[in-house]
């Protein structure tokens, strides 16, 4: 889960124990474009303070005034929503057409957040499941490793570890992808058994260690909610890794280097007794075109693919980086734009 959805159930244990009554107010489905994400929770406190963001501050506000004139009864879970019609999504500062439901959850002992919190704090992965009619939270092991699941009856949402990334290589392109890695609160680790760099590597936020990325890849289990990227450019450090981490359940699998470098890379890789399906899963080369040079616009341009890997878009075969240079190319040619379909 998220540092910031974290905090949230920080604060609710906290303000449980120092008397208050509060609402866990809990998105559980967005229709058309929506401020925040379906998961996405805040608390409410019994005089009106806030910890946590479902939208842009207009539901925040609309909830706190309706906190603040009628307080938080002891009842059971109720589903509001907002931006039904047009005149109420833009008095909520919905963008057009966008539609948000909330389960409003009366916080008591037997809502099991500090039990929650502890099972977390040891980096478990839990479901919790609301009873709507009664509510009685039950907490258990997920069916999957994220989302949210309401059918009117129970809301199961899952809660565990931060998404986690691994980056070979600790040099200066390392150093600018790690630091908005970590504004994306991905828990980063940086391998890199070279002393040369690990002498200069200071971003904080990261763990840095020195094993052989091979080692290191089998040690972090990765899993659905984990990122491999390579990024030193040596093929003895970079194929290490990817030899493992192809095998693995990680969302994404990444190699920066040239459409040349890449096309080696692959057929080196096959000499690792990696399938074709694996083989097809190496992001390479890692990132999506957007003309980037320098190692701050690198870093971006491979986040940017992280990303929309993590929130599972399929992006267009133009936005790759082989495809996007191709397509540069040709049309500094004079190539018209129209005649690249018949190029992919």
């Amino acid at each position: 889960m998220s540092s910031v959805d974290f905090e949230v159930l920080e604060a609710t244990m906290h303000w449980l124990d120092a008397g208050h009554r509060m609402l866990l107010v809990t998105v559980v489905k967005t229709w058309g474009s929506s401020p925040r994400p379906e998961g996405a929770m805040l608390v409410l406190r019994d005089d009106g303070r806030v910890v946590g963001s479902i939208s842009g501050g207009c539901i925040e506000d609309d909830l706190i005034d309706q906190v603040r004139r009628y307080g938080v009864a002891q009842g059971v879970p109720k589903v509001v929503e907002y931006g039904i019609s047009a005149e109420e999504a833009h008095r909520f500062g919905l963008p057009c057409g966008g539609t948000m439901r909330l389960v409003l959850e009366p916080i008591t002992r037997q809502s099991r957040i500090q039990a929650l919190h502890e099972a977390l704090s040891r980096g478990e992965l839990v479901a919790r499941t609301l009873d709507m009619t009664t509510g009685a939270v039950t907490l258990g092991p997920p069916g999957t490793t994220d989302g949210v699941h309401f059918n009117g009856m129970h809301l199961t949402t899952i809660h565990g570890p931060r998404y986690r990334m691994l980056v070979i290589g600790a040099g200066q392109l390392s150093r600018y992808l790690c630091q908005v890695a970590t504004g994306l609160d991905y828990q980063v680790v940086v391998c890199d058994p070279r002393e040369e760099y690990v002498q200069t590597w200071n971003v904080p936020g990261t763990q840095l260690v020195r094993t052989m990325p091979d080692d290191t890849v089998l040690e972090m289990r990765p899993d659905e909610r984990s990122a491999i990227i390579t990024l030193t450019h040596d093929p003895k450090l970079d194929d290490l890794a990817l030899m493992e981490a192809l095998k693995t359940p990680a969302f994404y699998v990444g190699a920066l280097g040239s459409r040349r470098n890449n096309a080696a890379r692959r057929e080196r890789l096959k000499e690792f007794d990696l399938s074709d399906a694996e083989l097809a899963r190496l992001r390479g080369p890692a990132g999506i075109y957007i003309g980037s040079r320098t190692p701050p616009e690198i870093a971006v341009s491979i986040l940017a693919e992280v990303t929309a890997a993590k929130n599972r878009v399929s992006l267009p075969a133009i936005l790759r980086v082989e495809r996007g240079k191709t397509a540069k190319a040709i049309t500094n040619d004079g190539t018209p734009i129209s005649a690249l379909d018949r190029v992919w």
